[in-house]
């Protein structure tokens, strides 16, 4: 249920810091402006649209073409995909159920690495009809000169759970045909695009075709180098074995309503996430955190 940005900014507005405008009826987007950096975050599916360092080009991607409405993703920023990473079981939302449910806001403030909003969702009848499970999970979002995004995962029923999840951030390139990923050499990968077979990664990511593979075992830092922006851009992570790397290209593409016509060469997704075989068993009472922190640096 969705709160009015009236109320949202009496009780959690910073003085020309951060407010909360509407994006479309009934979404709530936090702004964020600030002496190091400007960010947009949708209460809905607790996800942040925009960070841009002061000075810099803007370093995630939104679709020219996306949607805002009410109970459906908007194509870029950082979806958060939980309890499970990719199609879900029949009749069940791919890339769980949170993403496009409201989430409340918790705190919000200032600290020595930037400005920081407390996002917060829990079980109830609806969440339990789809996974029946009690839980508490938040996003902590700081930006700053860094974006830091974690993902904390609270157990609090009584039977321990199994989740895979992912901070599903897609980046902006300058053409994806001069960008490469380091990071990855020497790791092996499942591909999507090659009937989930796996293979092992000889060198840097380049791009040259429908990219979808889940990288395995790994908790490397990961550098998207921008051949034509001329920067780099660091994803480092923790509480994270598995590392996904996406591009749709032309034909898939096509497929998507809320993408224009070849906005693929602007776009990369690296994810940092727990999929496939990385699953996570969060026992009753535990918890899980899941962190990406993005900083860039010019050549």
């Amino acid at each position: 249920m969705s709160v009015s940005v009236e109320t949202l900014n009496q009780q959690f507005a910073i003085p020309d810091v951060l407010r909360f405008v509407e994006a479309a009826a009934g979404m709530p987007v936090i702004e964020i402006t600030s002496a190091d950096a400007s960010a947009r975050i949708a209460v809905q599916g607790a996800q942040v649209l925009e960070w841009q360092p002061t000075g810099q080009q803007p370093v995630l991607w939104v679709s020219r073409a996306a949607v805002y409405q009410a109970g459906k993703g908007v194509r870029g920023g950082v979806p958060v995909c939980w309890p499970w990473f990719g199609a879900g079981e029949a009749g069940k939302p791919a890339h769980g159920f949170v993403r496009t449910r409201m989430w409340q806001v918790r705190e919000t403030g200032q600290n020595a690495e930037g400005v920081y909003v407390k996002l917060g969702i829990s079980d109830d009848a609806e969440t339990r009809a789809i996974w029946d499970y009690a839980f508490d999970l938040e996003l902590i979002v700081t930006a700053g000169k860094t974006l830091s995004m974690e993902l904390v995962t609270h157990n609090t029923g009584d039977k321990p759970f199994t989740i895979t999840d992912a901070l599903h951030t897609y980046f902006r390139t300058g053409d994806i045909t001069k960008t490469e990923v380091l990071g990855l050499d020497k790791t092996a990968y499942l591909d999507k695009v090659l009937d989930f077979g796996q293979h092992m990664q000889d060198g840097a990511v380049v791009f040259t075709g429908e990219t979808d593979r889940v990288y395995l075992d790994t908790q490397a830092e990961c550098v998207i180098n921008d051949g034509a922006l001329m920067r780099k851009i660091h994803v480092a992570k923790r509480g994270s074995s598995s590392t996904v790397v996406w591009n749709p290209w032309t034909e898939k593409e096509k497929g998507f309503a809320d993408m224009a016509v070849g906005e693929y060469r602007e776009m990369l997704c690296v994810e940092t996430c727990n999929a496939a075989t990385d699953t996570v068993i969060v026992e009753s009472a535990q918890s899980h955190h899941l962190l990406a922190q993005i900083s860039t640096d010019g050549y």
